[in-house]
């Protein structure tokens, strides 16, 4: 099959798909493909996930129970853990892990081994397509050698390209759907026939760029921004707590610039999928080049402070009330990365919980969204929000700003907060402590607001 041939089969959505990874990536994806009218198939490790989805049991917050029942029903959509299917389909989309190992080294080995398996069943006139999150390279170092050792002239009987995800779990304006794509191809052949998937199944827009290594690059540079800037703005939250000044009026003045200035807003660390993990692709790549970034690897370094800092905090609050953190009873409230999801990955609360059990504190958590979860060697149950056990902490951490949470009964009866996020925005207490605000000063004469249950943070 040739370019053209593969390109009509697109547009005519004859063409089978395989998406190789079912999770927060792969599964809203491979959702999307059937919906456009794709025969598809998702290859999946764990065997648990291929039961659920073709059981139509959805797992991904960000895809509607509704639009999976109704692609695997009509039969668009079925998983399985067997590689053998890539030989009846036309295109293949990997989204599966890149983790850094413990020397914050990035690890490949996921993308090997899927590519590996599939070795065996390419054939020519299909398109392979990169969507995990890496360093600039990885398409053309890693998987392009492998694909030519089957014999196969890229761009002209096979198709490799590289289009980063950009999920966002828990946004409810931009899905998969809508987002818009970047492409790269390692050829401009193989960045067409890969743009003509993209403007077929998606309504974002689709901008192709000159390589694989542009593509991969625009990732990164689209999430070391953001922690550049959240670096920034948590360390202007542990000078305000210094200085007695407010960050979060501070922001909130800075934004009415209307030009020159964006809101970015400090926590108790960065966590999820990319924006801890991606600089630290490029810091690793980039000594390939004798280059050192040091701006990039200096912001890591603040965000993955800011954890150790929130105990530290936590720890000269109750010392302020006469009370010692070791031994005192601490209840996290959010154990999630961001409000209103349950991806823990790289949570920087349960950082937090790690550090606090270190610190010999006894621990307790609650969150909506994730009813039991792994701290260190135990496994904890969230506990629920009752007047008796808020009585009963020492400290109330808000680690996690999710909506669904009644922040007016946490005011009227923890002992102590500390308000990592901004959830209790506006609401002065004497036992409320803002991360980067000066303690309230509230006078006996002066009524103060009860939060709503459905009050949150900023924007995120």
């Amino acid at each position: 099959m040739g370019y053209r041939d593969l390109q009509e089969k697109i547009l005519s959505r004859e063409a089978k798909v395989a998406v190789i990874g079912l999770g927060y990536v792969g599964l809203p994806l491979a959702v999307e493909k059937a919906k456009a009218g794709f025969a598809t198939i998702g290859i999946e490790r764990k065997p648990e996930r291929v039961r659920k989805v073709n059981s139509g049991e959805n797992y991904i917050p960000d895809v509607l129970d509704l639009d999976l029942q109704a692609v695997v029903r009509s039969g668009k959509l079925k998983a399985t853990q067997d590689f053998d299917v890539i030989a009846e389909v036309d295109v293949i989309t990997v989204c599966v892990p890149t983790p850094l190992d413990k020397n914050k080294t990035p690890y490949t080995g996921y993308i090997e081994h899927v590519v590996d398996q599939s070795l065996p069943y390419l054939h020519r006139g299909q398109l392979l397509i990169l969507e995990s999150t890496t360093y600039p390279g990885t398409t053309e170092e890693v998987i392009q050698p492998r694909i030519e050792s089957r014999g196969f002239v890229l761009g002209e009987d096979f198709y490799l390209a590289y289009s980063p995800e950009r999920v966002d779990p828990g946004n409810r304006e931009f899905k998969v759907k809508n987002t818009p794509k970047v492409v790269g191809g390692v050829t401009p052949r193989c960045t067409e026939v890969a743009r003509t998937l993209y403007e077929t199944v998606l309504q974002g827009e689709v901008f192709p760029v000159s390589s694989p290594r542009v593509a991969e690059m625009t990732k990164l540079l689209e999430n070391i921004f953001r922690v550049v800037n959240v670096s920034l703005v948590n360390e202007l939250a542990m000078l305000c707590d210094r200085m007695g000044i407010d960050i979060w009026e501070t922001i909130e003045a800075a934004k009415t610039k209307p030009f020159g200035y964006m809101p970015f807003y400090p926590g108790p660390g960065i966590g999820g999928h990319c924006i801890p993990i991606d600089p630290f692709y490029l810091s690793w790549k980039a000594k390939e080049y004798d280059f050192s970034p040091r701006f990039i690897e200096l912001a890591g370094e603040i965000n993955d402070a800011m954890p150790e800092y929130v105990v530290r905090r936590a720890a000269e609050i109750l010392n302020t009330h006469k009370k010692c953190l070791n031994g005192s009873r601490v209840l996290l409230l959010g154990v999630a990365y961001k409000r209103d999801v349950d991806d823990l990955r790289e949570s920087p609360a349960l950082k937090v919980a790690e550090i606090l059990l270190r610190w010999n504190a006894e621990l307790l958590y609650h969150d909506p969204y994730v009813p039991e979860c792994r701290i260190g060697d135990r496994s904890y149950r969230s506990i629920p929000l009752d007047p008796d056990v808020l009585q009963t902490v020492d400290l109330v951490i808000i680690t996690t700003d999710h909506s669904k949470v009644d922040y007016a009964r946490v005011v009227e009866h923890a002992p102590l907060i500390f308000d990592t996020r901004n959830a209790l925005r506006g609401i002065k207490q004497p036992h409320l402590y803002t991360l980067g605000a000066p303690p309230a000063s509230v006078s006996a004469s002066t009524p103060t607001p009860a939060p709503t249950q459905a009050q949150g943070g900023p924007p995120r």
